[in-house]
């Protein structure tokens, strides 16, 4: 499953970026790191982007960027 798949409510557990580049780069430095903890929190009414709670802030990520993030689901934070 991919963060963009995630819906509203759920949480996820990051395992790995398919990005390279500036775009790898960007997506690390927000914390979208292995084994990081996010939950979809919305989606805009188009659906695109998303918010995301990633280590305590809320950041919008598009659908073509957030669809190279490979993730789980989790039942609950850690």
């Amino acid at each position: 499953m991919t963060l963009d798949q995630t819906p509203p409510g759920r949480r996820v557990k990051i395992l790995s970026l398919s990005h390279v580049g500036a775009m790898r780069r960007r997506l690390q430095e927000i914390g979208l790191t292995k084994g990081t903890l996010v939950e979809c929190v919305g989606k805009s009414p188009g659906g695109d982007p998303s918010a995301y709670l990633i280590r305590g802030a809320v950041i919008a990520i598009r659908a073509s960027d957030s669809r190279g993030v490979e993730v789980e689901e989790v039942e609950a934070w850690d």
